[in-house]
């Protein structure tokens, strides 16, 4: 008989990545890839996914539209390439959502043949391409077919009367005889093709939608250009309001002042023009990293963080401009989803933006 103390065992650590916890995984977690977020979602998500990739194919496709449901002809996700619809150029996206089990031809090849009824009988034209797209991929078994479209032929032909003849319609069933079996006989089985997961994940990382769908932070910022030396249209009013304020501070009449007369104001006025293109990058930025209304929201909480400053009484136009800059360092922005990338300069420019907009005043119109 054994005899032993369990006391006298000690437990292993648990095996960690690292000895330490990051503020991100405290808050978040571990991350999950892509791929298992697709697995998350539901039917109807899964198509908002690729109608919000299709829209963001700007160099393929004029519009791209979700039509998925009763009646949908089989097209669940279309993307057109002129302006003249199914009369034009169109690609559709099938997409199939099963979590557990990858796409088989005993699934596609019913959807193939709905469309091919439908093209057949003027309710759509046919399409330059049609993709099946899933959130585990195509199987082998139908990959084989896709890449082979005389053998998918073949197989539509074979299953027809057990896969397609009463699965596309609930009014009848559909024969594969007399001048539709010559149709489809005839139909060109290489635009049936797949789309891999990877792929449109990929395509998928560049909209503005990847970070509020599948989280891990924003892409790397590049750096912001440097002001052109002759001032833009885009920069008119923040710069004549920044005049005011330094001819309000050497005493003088607005209409009276002139950058050359005052070296000594030069290198503030350089800061400034460069925290402006700093918040116009981030503005260009935040196009294509986040959603819509994203930055303006940023531009929203920052007025709200420096109006009460903005509206207290002032020696000069120059010190209410810097009281207000340095209180824009102290905004809360945690809440927006571009905080992390925010730099100082971008508070100092938005700032600015707002001057430009005349929602920020350094004088009033009297003054």
């Amino acid at each position: 008989m054994l005899n032993f103390d369990l006391n006298d065992f000690e437990l292993a650590k648990p095996k960690s990545e690292n000895d330490s916890a990051s503020f991100q995984q405290v808050s978040h977690g571990k991350l999950i890839t892509p791929r298992q977020h697709l697995l998350l979602f539901s039917a109807e998500e899964w198509e908002y996914f690729l109608e919000e990739w299709g829209t963001f194919q700007k160099s393929k496709y004029l519009l791209v539209t979700r039509l998925g449901g009763a009646n949908d002809y089989g097209v669940d996700v279309a993307c057109f390439h002129t302006e003249n619809g199914f009369s034009g150029g169109w690609e559709n996206y099938q997409c199939k959502y099963y979590k557990g089990d990858p796409l088989a031809p005993g699934t596609a090849i019913p959807e193939i043949g709905k469309l091919l009824w439908h093209v057949y009988n003027g309710n759509l034209t046919e399409p330059n391409k049609y993709y099946f797209f899933a959130p585990k991929d195509c199987g082998p078994s139908l990959k084989k077919l896709l890449l082979n479209s005389d053998k998918l032929k073949g197989k539509l032909f074979e299953e027809w009367d057990n896969w397609c003849s009463k699965s596309i319609t609930t009014t009848k069933e559909i024969l594969l005889e007399g001048e539709f079996k010559d149709f489809v006989s005839g139909f060109n089985f290489s635009i049936f093709k797949y789309k891999p997961v990877n792929e449109i994940v990929e395509e998928y990382r560049k909209t503005p939608y990847y970070s509020i769908r599948f989280g891990g932070g924003l892409k790397k910022r590049s750096t912001p250009l440097k002001p052109p030396e002759t001032y833009q249209k885009n920069e008119t009013r923040y710069i004549e309001q920044l005049h005011n304020a330094y001819a309000d501070s050497k005493g003088i009449k607005k209409e009276d002042f002139q950058m050359d007369y005052f070296p000594d104001l030069d290198n503030h006025f350089i800061r400034q023009r460069e925290s402006f293109y700093f918040a116009e990058s981030l503005r260009t930025f935040a196009r294509d990293s986040v959603p819509l209304g994203t930055f303006e929201e940023l531009q929203n909480d920052m007025l709200d963080g420096v109006i009460d400053t903005a509206e207290e009484d002032y020696e000069n136009g120059l010190i209410k401009l810097k009281t207000v800059l340095s209180e824009s360092k102290s905004v809360p922005l945690d809440a927006n989803g571009l905080f992390e990338t925010v730099r100082v300069k971008d508070r100092y420019g938005i700032c600015h933006q707002l001057a430009n907009d005349d929602k920020l005043q350094w004088l009033e119109e009297d003054e």
